[in-house]
């Protein structure tokens, strides 16, 4: 299980980046006090985003996060009525899937549901 994802994001799109995760079905979550005020934090059935607050962020180009959202039609449709980049792309195991980009160039997939697993361990 992956419990978080660190992302780096400008401390002038804190707001905007807290939107984008909750349009994806994620709510803010506390933050302890020992990690300062420079750190927010998005989370969903225990898996968390850390969103750090910094001039010098930076984005990867193709790297991304992928989660799966509820109603993906809905989530992928309110991303974009909110301004939102937002391209579908290609279905896999029968999955509507699209990318996003996040406050601070970040690609987010965004996936109907999870591959079905492969039967390793």
């Amino acid at each position: 299980m992956l419990q978080h994802v660190s992302l780096e994001v400008p401390p002038g799109e804190a707001e905007r980046t807290i939107e984008f995760w909750r349009l994806a079905g994620f709510e803010q979550s506390e933050v302890p006090e020992a990690l300062g005020d420079s750190i927010l934090w998005v989370e969903r059935e225990g898996t968390q985003i850390h969103l750090i607050l910094t001039e010098g962020h930076t984005a990867p180009l193709l790297g991304h996060a992928a989660v799966v959202v509820p109603e993906h039609a809905e989530t992928v449709e309110r991303l974009r009525a909110t301004g939102f980049q937002v391209e579908s792309t290609r279905e896999l195991w029968g999955a509507a899937r699209a990318f996003a980009i996040a406050p601070g160039g970040h690609r987010v997939e965004l996936m109907e549901f999870p591959p079905p697993a492969s039967g390793g361990s």
